[in-house]
């Protein structure tokens, strides 16, 4: 493990391959939503369903946290992948075959960041992180950027086949990258397994406060990541039709908040090296609450405009996303970081995985109901996102207030 400022030029060199796997590995995570409004006609689904699919993304990633390693995850997803592109033709085998594509993949997320958390000193972690999440942004941008670009020639299948090469390609690279990175085992005092490892962090007020608060965070980003692309292409529409160019150029549109969002995890993270975590992490949950209460309300915008506020959303709602994942490795004890981690991403995946499927709910009871308008439906929607997230920044004032935030890099400012 290298030291703060040693080995410079080599810690980059990883976490560049580190980064540019993890957008090869991130890419199938948006190849549903990107063409979600031609599968909801082509199978029939209500969008309760549509969203339960996606929901079933989530709930197999959790569950696989605690099953699989970091390179033998990427080849699973990488076959699962593919499965997913050939074999799917409705409903029930998108949600079985889109959860063990998540089932296949939770390996890849928590593990590198707790290898990023062992090779970079706490003055220059949270720059790291926001390197690694800009990454996984990257990777949904380029998804979708080749799903607006392809869906009206070669269809959604023909989409989700090119798309699943982005995992195989991950996998190639993560070999050739942790085959030289050493495996690192932090001792843990005698008779402490993985049991007394998580209920330490489950009695530890600040960490468990600040897992909190990613907790909600992630009912918010996740829930927006699913249903935005389909929301611009509505818009896209115009009323009319929603045909796979419509389709097509929504998903351009939200690629373009993707990669306007990279500046937002890469700012966040080096923000909070020098302003502290608490505080970057109050500003921008509460200008993504904003977005949340207003968005879907703004459905007969001018399309431009929507894009314009899309890209604040998306750039303040994962612009803390690296700080939290920062801030827990400076609130508990080395040996408990992978149990902290594991908590906090089973906790917020689980979020992440009834979120989606809650806005596709609210949604159809409110297009169902007597004289209410389809926009009605989607600003409800969207508005079910902020009320789920409201207790985020409520977890970091009662963080900010411990004796604990002091260990936080920047300290209570």
């Amino acid at each position: 493990m290298s030291t703060p400022g040693s080995n410079i030029q080599c810690d980059a060199a990883w976490l560049y391959e580190l980064c540019v796997a993890r957008v090869g590995f991130a890419m199938m995570f948006t190849a549903y939503s990107g063409v979600l409004p031609l599968l909801r006609a082509d199978w029939n689904m209500s969008a309760g369903e549509a969203g339960l699919v996606q929901s079933a993304w989530h709930v197999g990633y959790l569950v696989s946290l605690f099953a699989a390693g970091f390179l033998s995850g990427h080849l699973l997803a990488a076959a699962a992948a593919m499965l997913f592109a050939l074999v799917t033709d409705g409903f029930l085998s998108a949600l079985l075959l889109h959860g063990l594509l998540g089932l296949c993949s939770g390996s890849s997320y928590t593990p590198g960041l707790t290898l990023i958390s062992e090779r970079f000193g706490s003055q220059v972690r949270g720059r790291a992180m926001g390197f690694y999440l800009a990454a996984s942004s990257l990777g949904y941008a380029v998804a979708l950027l080749l799903g607006g670009a392809l869906v009206a020639t070669i269809g959604w299948r023909g989409v989700f086949i090119v798309i699943a090469c982005g995992p195989l390609a991950a996998a190639c690279l993560s070999f050739h990258t942790l085959r030289r990175t050493p495996n690192v085992v932090h001792p843990a005092p005698a008779g402490m397994g993985v049991g007394p490892s998580l209920l330490e962090v489950w009695r530890n007020r600040p960490a468990m406060r600040m897992i909190w608060a990613y907790v909600f965070h992630s009912w918010e980003l996740l829930g927006m990541w699913a249903w935005l692309p389909a929301f611009l292409a509505i818009s896209a529409a115009a009323g009319g039709d929603v045909t796979a160019q419509a389709v097509g150029l929504g998903a351009v549109l939200a690629a373009i908040t993707y990669i306007s969002s990279m500046a937002g995890s890469i700012a966040g993270g080096s923000l909070s090296d020098r302003w502290g975590r608490t505080a970057v992490i109050l500003a921008m949950s509460c200008a993504s609450l904003a977005c949340s209460f207003t968005f879907g309300w703004m459905l007969s915008w001018p399309l431009w405009l929507l894009v314009v506020v899309a890209v604040i959303y998306n750039v303040t709602a994962i612009g803390d996303s690296s700080v939290y994942s920062t801030a827990i490795t400076e609130l508990v004890p080395p040996r408990s970081i992978g149990a902290a981690y594991s908590i906090r991403s089973v906790l917020g995946f689980g979020a992440g995985a009834v979120s989606p499927w809650t806005f596709g709910l609210v949604f159809d009871w409110a297009r169902g109901a007597p004289l209410q308008s389809e926009a009605w439906a989607w600003g409800l929607a969207w508005t079910s996102l902020g009320i789920g997230a409201l207790l985020g920044p409520l977890m970091t004032l009662q963080l900010r207030r411990m004796p604990e935030a002091k260990q936080l890099a920047g300290g209570k400012r």
